[in-house]
């Protein structure tokens, strides 16, 4: 597909539940910041129809979508340079939706592993919301005609999934109307882990709060959980090879090295064979350094909820700017009748 026909841009979002982590901070809204102001128009959801799919206090919900909002703007997403907003505002992304259920196949859906990760062995209670919304996830980026999404390598699946139907409706419609958005994937600590088990993803719902860094911790707590995170008797190995089968070791010189904007390798070359105490105090200096400002201005956000929700319509006014257009010429081209 000819690269000029479509504006670069990116997509990407993050679910309003249970709280941003450090993996949303390192894997995502840190590279958003990065990718702001540069070859790309950069659109940013809060993702809250997403968040439907399994059940939702109502006022928790309201609540975790403008703290995601103010975790966005205290990293750095500037409302202006950026199109930042919230799902539910949008209409055009269900509308799209419904057309991408006709358009995927059910066989696509059965092989999307974060279903059957989540459904675990209760798959017949689960909303049907859960089993179906990757086809949400793909209207949601190409509602935008978006080029680019950068995600963790556990999402690549679902941009699979979006290539794929937009291949299929191209070539059903005889169209060239969809891009093939291509993944980004990139960096260290794309797929940060616990602080207890560095063989599980660090997570929103984990049974334990120090498992985790909130991006809501103070720095006092940022730096006593690093304290304490878990790991080995071993010291630091002087190269990244010597990581292999020591997962709490790996996953704290990643976070490091994407803290500190440099690599795993470079981190053990100004730690070579450092012990334990001497890595996680200056990982947790680093960390507070880095972190400590964004839950501080995140408070003093949240605190003016009426202004987030200023911020979020009117970049929900941005999105249907564009949005709406693609929209109406989808309908055309699949014979839906707008009068």
């Amino acid at each position: 597909m000819s690269a000029p026909k479509f504006t670069p841009r990116v997509f990407s979002g993050i679910k309003p539940s249970g709280g941003l982590t450090l993996g949303n901070y390192l894997g995502a809204i840190k590279r958003f910041v990065a990718m702001q102001g540069g070859a790309f128009d950069c659109v940013y959801c809060v993702v809250d129809l997403h968040a439907i799919t399994v059940w939702q206090d109502p006022a928790e919900l309201a609540h975790a979508t403008r703290e995601v909002a103010a975790g966005f703007i205290a990293a750095g997403i500037d409302p202006e340079r950026s199109i930042l907003f919230n799902q539910a505002q949008v209409s055009q992304h269900t509308e799209l939706g419904w057309i991408f259920n006709c358009v995927a196949r059910v066989g696509w859906m059965n092989r999307m592993t974060q279903f059957k990760e989540k459904a675990g062995t209760n798959a017949e209670n689960v909303s049907l919301g859960l089993y179906a919304y990757p086809s949400l996830m793909a209207a949601d980026i190409l509602l935008y005609h978006a080029t680019h999404v950068p995600v963790g390598e556990d999402q690549k699946q679902h941009v699979e999934l979006t290539r794929d139907i937009a291949q299929k409706f191209n070539h059903d419609f005889k169209v060239d109307f969809f891009p093939e958005t291509i993944p980004v994937i990139e960096g260290p600590a794309m797929r940060v882990m616990n602080l207890r088990d560095g063989t599980k993803k660090m997570s929103k719902s984990g049974e334990s709060d120090m498992e985790r860094i909130n991006m809501t911790d103070d720095a006092d707590t940022i730096a006593r959980k690093f304290r304490k995170a878990r790991t080995d008797a071993e010291p630091l190995p002087d190269t990244v090879e010597g990581l292999a089968g020591r997962p709490e070791a790996r996953n704290l010189v990643d976070i490091y090295a994407a803290l500190a904007d440099i690599t795993p390798a470079e981190v053990l070359a100004r730690y070579p064979g450092a012990g334990w105490g001497t890595f996680k105090p200056a990982l947790a200096d680093l960390a507070v350094e880095k972190l400590a400002p964004i839950s501080g201005e995140m408070a003093r956000l949240m605190a003016d909820p009426a202004e987030i929700d200023r911020i979020l319509a009117r970049g929900a006014e941005r999105a249907r700017e564009i949005a709406a257009p693609i929209l109406a010429r989808t309908y055309e081209i699949v014979g839906l009748i707008r009068s």
